[in-house]
């Protein structure tokens, strides 16, 4: 199944982080106040998504939330493929309808997608593709549906894992490690 996968789309909370979110006020020097918002991602993830790309691996990110942190660690990742709503959208569109419209912006089907997710709201989408994959502290009823449950939970390498998983599966993995000197001892 992972050989067929052409596009690996993500939910973001819970998925790329470990699901926390940190929101706090921070001061001015002059008595203002401006909200902050603060999320951890993990590096080898970001890592993985940059070895995907170069594996040919399309990698999306689809989230229910808007977050401006978010938008920055696509724009540093180089993820041209990410969708949250706009501040103000209430309510955001269903992640499904919109893993097929980015699918069919690649002119792929789902056929092609894995999506990993965490929660309730990612179900439809898990439910349409042809890898659906579950991180380890997913709720239970992701965790049923998933053909894959990752050994490592979201926000910990669990994407990484994922990437590894298919890039292996189409034999891509061994070529793009040989950059750092592995495998030619």
């Amino acid at each position: 199944m992972a050989s067929r996968i052409r596009l690996l789309l993500l939910d973001v909370d819970g998925v790329l982080t470990d699901g926390r979110v940190y929101i706090g006020d921070v001061m001015g020097a002059d008595g203002s106040s401006s909200r902050v918002e603060l999320k951890a991602f993990h590096i080898q993830d970001g890592h993985g998504m940059k070895m995907a790309a170069r594996g040919g691996l399309e990698v999306g990110w689809i989230s229910s939330r808007f977050s401006a942190v978010t938008s920055r660690r696509a724009k540093e990742l180089g993820i041209s493929l990410l969708f949250q709503p706009a501040p103000e959208q209430k309510p955001p569109p269903e992640k499904l309808e919109v893993a097929r419209q980015i699918a069919a912006k690649l002119g792929i089907g789902l056929d092609r997608v894995c999506f990993m997710g965490d929660d309730l709201v990612d179900v439809p989408v898990l439910s349409a593709v042809a890898l659906p994959v579950a991180v380890a502290n997913a709720v239970p009823e992701v965790r049923r549906l998933a053909a894959y449950v990752t050994r490592k939970p979201g926000g910990e390498g669990a994407v990484r894992e994922v990437i590894e998983l298919i890039l292996k599966s189409q034999g891509m993995w061994r070529k793009l490690v040989s950059k750092y000197g592995i495998g030619e001892r």
